[in-house]
């Protein structure tokens, strides 16, 4: 599958359970500050039905020494490399806020190869168009801080322990500073399907916002809301699983020679 060496591939792609013969590949992709681990329970309930690759960024856990990316350009060109795009398995996208805009880039490269998308899940983000004027990554440490918590998608105990605050503080204001720099380049709208998913009290994104990702495909396009916040699939993780393997079963069947 990867086009660089096998090595490389796993240190960008995290594969927690087997799957099945003919899966289709689901490629997770974390928020600011996320982690592969992030989507450990997405693999763990949807396998071996469907084979979930999570990214590992640079900059986090056991690749805390590694530089982070210096743009979603970047980010979308280095994960680019890992994949092959001669390989046919039937291959999906799934990204959560900073996740889908560099799932959004990645998708482009990827089609623009000629590797059709089965389809692509935007999760808590605003598509590419919506433009905002945002400076989180510019504030003091106390200030960046306060955004996570109020977006309630970090354990807050380990933002009370000064030794991991040292740990994932530098990632976290780099991957704030990648998605609010990042711009929409010119070039083709997508051609798979969109799904686009967000929580309906999402104070960073509104149910609009959300729906303009159909501005960014010429294939179907679905909305999908949930209760809850910003991380509104924490709890609905059940609910949100579903729909993933509902949708890849659809749009990704298993052929009788893969089954």
């Amino acid at each position: 599958m990867a086009s660089r060496s096998s090595a490389e591939h796993k240190l960008w792609m995290r594969n927690f359970h087997p799957s099945s013969p003919g899966a289709p590949r689901l490629v997770c992709l974390p928020h600011a500050g996320g982690s592969a681990s992030f989507y450990f329970p997405v693999s763990a309930a949807l396998a071996p039905e469907v084979e979930v690759l999570a990214v590992q960024y640079p900059g986090r856990q056991d690749r805390r020494l590694d530089p982070p990316a210096e743009s979603v350009e970047a980010l979308a060109d280095e994960l680019f490399s890992v994949l092959d795009p001669q390989d046919d398995t039937p291959l999906a996208l799934f990204g959560h806020s900073m996740g889908a805009v560099v799932g959004f880039e990645l998708a482009r490269r990827l089609e623009a190869a000629g590797r059709p998308l089965a389809v692509f899940f935007a999760s808590g983000r605003r598509g590419p168009s919506r433009v905002r004027s945002e400076s989180v990554h510019r504030r003091d440490d106390a200030g960046l801080l306060e955004e996570i918590k109020k977006l309630n998608g970090t354990d807050l105990a380990l933002l009370d322990d000064e030794e991991m605050l040292q740990m994932i503080m530098p990632a976290l204001r780099a991957d704030y500073r990648l998605v609010e720099t990042y711009q929409r380049g010119p070039g083709p709208r997508l051609s798979c399907p969109v799904v686009a998913m967000t929580g309906d009290a999402d104070p960073r994104v509104t149910i609009d916002e959300a729906r303009s990702w159909a501005e960014e495909t010429s294939g179907a396009f679905e909305l999908l809301v949930h209760p809850g916040g910003h991380f509104y699939l924490a709890p609905r993780q059940r609910a949100v699983n579903a729909q993933i393997a509902e949708y890849l079963h659809r749009v990704a069947p298993r052929t009788e020679a893969q089954a």
